[in-house]
């Protein structure tokens, strides 16, 4: 669950030609590993078609790449933002928009004030989605209380990012908790509500907490649970245990040094860069030339699992 999918128009989502629909699957792939530079050309097709998620998150290649709001992000804000997506309201607001580039709303003071007037009816309506958006967009406003209680909201109502976000904040040092287990307890009841949804984001958080929480035990089924998945810190914790399971109690396991170092070369051979060549190249002494080249006839079976391994970025992070 990468993305939130009630802003984009759902008789947009099933129109997209099979080809077009394929190639935004893979854009997002990539964008769920941090690969920006492929990204491009693989959203545009269904972006010209009028998917508003796309739109936006080409919008965030550009404003990532450049690392600002360039002419080529705004103008995808602004298409998405025509469609009522909140997200690229407040990126046209952060950027500076109607200073910058004279973008301005007709209908409204500013692109953050747009944003409070089209999500809070759905929020007010019910729509778990609408209430986190309003967490955005009233902290754009620099209303924290209503922000709070509009994420509150959500999570209550069952929404898992919601749920992963409370947690988060929890741990981060929100509320007031005598002892830290107590606070590390509230944090993982929500992590773990978002979790038994299947919200895969919340599922390495509630294995690092239960670790920290020194239950092992349940925190090493939720990292399997995160590997499989698709979350890639899950998969490569699976792999490092796996490796040496004394590096950490989190890691309740036997050693299995070949299928450790299969799952670590399978990763680098899916997602590749420096961090992935690195690990191999720490962990090289864990395993022998045999266990290597045994490792090397199993990796097609952690090669492109389903779902794809993703960082699952947030949809309106940095």
């Amino acid at each position: 669950m990468l993305v939130s999918a009630w802003l984009a128009c759902p008789l947009l989502a099933w129109a997209l030609e099979p080809e077009v629909q394929a190639a935004k699957d893979e854009g997002m792939r990539l964008y769920g590993l941090g690969i920006s530079g492929e990204i491009i050309p693989y959203l545009e097709p269904a972006a010209e078609a009028g998917d508003v998620e796309a739109m936006y998150y080409l919008g965030e290649v550009h404003r990532l790449r450049h690392m600002g709001l360039t002419e080529e992000a705004m103008e995808w804000y602004l298409q998405a933002a025509e469609q009522g997506d909140p997200y690229a309201m407040l990126r046209l607001f952060q950027g500076g928009a109607c200073g910058a580039g004279d973008e301005c709303p007709e209908d409204a003071e500013g692109w953050r004030e747009k944003a409070q007037a089209e999500t809070l009816p759905k929020a007010e309506e019910g729509d778990t989605e609408a209430m986190l958006a309003l967490n955005d967009i009233y902290r754009a406003l620099d209303e924290d209380g209503e922000a709070q209680d509009w994420l509150e909201k959500a999570a209550e109502q069952g929404n898992p990012e919601a749920q992963t976000r409370l947690g988060k904040y929890i741990l981060d040092g929100q509320g007031w908790y005598f002892l830290e287990s107590r606070r590390l307890e509230a944090a993982a009841e929500w992590f773990r509500k978002a979790a038994e949804q299947g919200y895969v984001p919340a599922m390495d958080r509630l294995a690092a907490t239960l670790s920290n929480l020194e239950r092992y035990k349940d925190a090493w089924e939720w990292t399997v649970k995160s590997s499989e998945g698709g979350d890639l810190n899950g998969r490569k914790w699976l792999a490092n245990c796996y490796l040496n399971p004394d590096d950490a109690p989190r890691c309740n396991t036997e050693k299995k040094p070949v299928i450790g170092w299969a799952i670590l070369y399978a990763i680098n051979e899916e997602v590749g860069g420096p961090s992935s060549e690195r690990s191999m190249r720490l962990r090289r002494d864990q395993v022998t030339d045999e266990q290597r080249e045994e490792a090397k006839s199993i990796a097609d079976e952690w090669l492109h699992k389903q779902p794809p391994l993703s960082n699952f970025p947030p949809r309106f992070g940095f």
